[in-house]
């Protein structure tokens, strides 16, 4: 078979999500023995420390940004900080693959966001789609069910941080270095993580726990160099679907290491989001081509 740019960027892509998603199940058994504030104070610190370095042998910071980027590098930062704080709040109080599933509404809710706030153009299919992918999402929290909580609201409040988060990072400029970003967000997060740490009384980590974080710590910074080659190597329209491999990842994460299974109408949920959102990519994808040279249309 012959490995073509698409199929490397597929292949790395599908990496990254299971990377991300390894990374979640560390996290979700840390959290057994430690507090929330503490396992998010040592990944940053830890996290911080390699994408400074990569950022630094990158000459990323030479970079000057505008003040308009600046402010959007802000925006993108508190997005992440609520979206770090709601996701793992969420994950580790509900089983991963629910919380996963949840997170499969990102397309959904960027296309919705651009149209609202950023006034790019979708069309009525895309519109339709994203109106039953949100039903799909009720399917998955039951707003009305009894296993309702809390922190289902977070898993929502989560997708909301994390589409103001890729909002902004569509308006940065193009020649921002993306590493630069992500610094940014990183020691955002890490910030916040200080003052709640504060405030929190530590527990000692023991041997089970330390191996956990270090896998956690080159777990996620693997989606995140996965990541970036996958966009770099193939086309964005057919990389992109693959993100939605982090939820068979999930899945078999939640069933093999947590004893977890989603019921049958998280399942039905689940795979209208997942259809709706590819949907909403490939239309994109479609209206892309069919623009005239040099115009955006989404």
């Amino acid at each position: 078979m012959v490995m073509t740019d698409n199929l490397r960027g597929a292949l790395l892509m599908t990496g990254s999500m299971t990377a991300f998603t390894v990374n979640d199940a560390f996290m979700k058994l840390l959290s057994e023995d430690l507090p929330f504030f503490q396992l998010l104070f040592v990944r940053s610190v830890a996290v911080a420390v390699l994408i400074g370095v990569m950022a630094w042998r990158a000459n990323a910071f030479a970079r000057r940004l505008s003040p308009q980027d600046k402010k959007l590098v802000a925006i993108r930062s508190l997005a992440e900080i609520g979206a770090a704080y709601f996701f793992l709040n969420a994950l580790f109080n509900l089983p991963i693959a629910n919380v996963t599933a949840i997170l499969q509404a990102l397309p959904l809710t960027v296309a919705l966001g651009a149209a609202l706030v950023l006034r790019e153009h979708v069309g009525w299919r895309r519109f339709l789609a994203i109106g039953i992918g949100f039903g799909g999402v009720l399917l998955i929290v039951r707003p009305t069910g009894d296993g309702f909580t809390l922190y289902s609201v977070y898993a929502l409040l989560s997708v909301v941080c994390v589409t103001v988060r890729d909002l902004a990072a569509r308006k940065l400029s193009r020649d921002v270095p993306s590493l630069l970003v992500a610094l940014a967000a990183v020691l955002g997060v890490l910030a916040f993580s200080v003052v709640g740490a504060a405030f929190v009384e530590w527990q000692p980590m023991d041997g089970r726990d330390s191996v956990l974080m270090v896998f956690a710590v080159l777990a996620i910074i693997g989606g995140y160099l996965f990541s970036v080659m996958a966009m770099r190597v193939g086309e964005i329209g057919a990389v992109a679907p693959f993100r939605y491999t982090s939820l068979l990842a999930a899945l078999v994460i939640g069933l093999l290491v947590f004893s977890e299974w989603p019921d049958m109408l998280t399942q039905i949920g689940a795979l209208i989001v997942v259809a709706t959102g590819l949907f909403t990519l490939w239309r994109e994808r479609n209206t892309a081509r069919k623009a005239p040279p040099g115009l955006r249309v989404r």
